[in-house]
């Protein structure tokens, strides 16, 4: 009897496997043969003609005769970079936010709840557009721009903010990567301890006269005023600004529930033993509770990490150009629509399977190992 529901069920699912294969192969035929029928060209031929696509800002180097692959890069590396920034942001202020609300001061207590359920309760997008609203109505124009601090300057134009800028050999940057590639090698191959030791001094080695033989100039760029607008330092559009500090805005709130959570789930016991080995409640969090809280907060902190990157396509509602807008375009110019929509699923996917990834791997690295 066990044998024959083994049996039926192996049947049922392979006819079931073969049924959405051929529902599938039977789609992508039909939609090839109109798209031929229409004479729309398919294929992915068209990722090497120039794009002829203006990208208002990039993270990279970028001119509008680039082919379709680099200003799919371009904009893919906005999408990081943006996605970056905000899960760092987010994650900092989310700890402070959610370890305050749980403070015994009533106003701190209260200032963060408000601030976690504004954010909790508004729709992104709304925030956005009403952040991107408030550049031209509350900020002087440049020539009249605020100065809150020494070489950052804010005007409807957005901020200017002081870069650090170093200029390093490229020969220099070849050895310390092969020292850091060695490094790991030696670090994951923890079972052959006499090589392990033997790469490891090698790395050390390599990365050593990496950064003797590297003629580094480190410098500070200061923003200066001339004529009608900055010159020098690092500016952050309105667009770039909206959406770093609004999806900041938001994800925090949530960050800070999961965090509030995290420190809720540790016993008070914990908190008793600190106290008895005269800790302070500063040391107590950070050397007790925080560690502990981490088995707890991994798992729902990374789909917060994960919504951040997909939230990062509302860029395309203040006009900062990520990678779902500059795809958008791309799809326009070349009418290439089945593999734009297959390259954006796919890059979306890779970037939240990798971010995932990474989290799994360090919620395993903290687990408890029961023996």
């Amino acid at each position: 009897m066990l044998s024959d529901a083994r049996t039926r069920s192996i049947v049922i699912q392979c006819t079931l496997v073969a049924a959405v294969v051929a529902a599938a192969a039977l789609l992508v035929s039909n939609t090839f043969a109109n798209l031929q029928a229409r004479g729309i060209p398919v294929g992915f031929d068209f990722l090497t003609m120039p794009s002829r696509v203006v990208i208002s800002e990039a993270i990279l180097s970028y001119k509008s005769r680039d082919p379709y692959y680099w200003a799919i890069a371009v904009g893919l590396a906005n999408t990081i970079f943006i996605s970056a920034l905000v899960i760092v942001f987010s994650s900092v202020l989310g700890l402070i936010v959610g370890v305050t609300r749980l403070s015994s001061n009533p106003l701190a207590a209260g200032t963060c709840r408000v601030w976690v359920e504004i954010a909790r309760n508004s729709p992104p997008i709304v925030l956005l557009i009403f952040l991107y609203s408030l550049w031209w109505k509350v900020l002087p124009p440049v020539g009249e721009a605020l100065n809150p601090l020494p070489g950052v300057f804010a005007s409807m134009r957005g901020f200017v903010v002081p870069a650090i800028r170093f200029e390093i050999d490229s020969a220099a940057v070849g050895l310390i990567l092969a020292a850091l590639l060695l490094g790991a090698v030696a670090w994951r191959a923890s079972s052959l301890q006499p090589f392990r030791s033997g790469m490891a001094w090698g790395a050390v080695a390599l990365l050593l006269l990496g950064l003797w033989s590297a003629d580094v100039a480190l410098f500070v760029d200061w923003p200066v005023f001339t004529g009608s607008n900055f010159r020098g330092g690092l500016e952050l559009t309105p667009e770039l600004s909206t959406i770093l500090i609004g999806l900041t805005i938001y994800t925090t709130g949530f960050i800070a529930e999961i965090v509030r959570g995290g420190v809720l789930s540790v016993g008070s016991g914990q908190w008793d033993a600190g106290r008895s080995l005269g800790l302070s409640r500063a040391k107590i969090l950070r050397l007790i509770v925080i560690p502990q809280m981490l088995r707890v907060i991994i798992p729902p902190l990374n789909s917060q990490y994960i919504n951040v990157v997909k939230n990062s396509t509302l860029a395309i509602a203040v006009g900062y150009p990520d990678f779902l807008a500059v795809m958008n375009t791309i799809i326009s110019k070349s009418s290439h629509s089945i593999e734009g929509v297959f390259i954006i699923l796919g890059i979306y996917l890779a970037l939240n399977l990798t971010l995932s990834s990474a989290a799994n791997w360090y919620n395993r690295r903290i687990a408890i190992v029961e023996r």
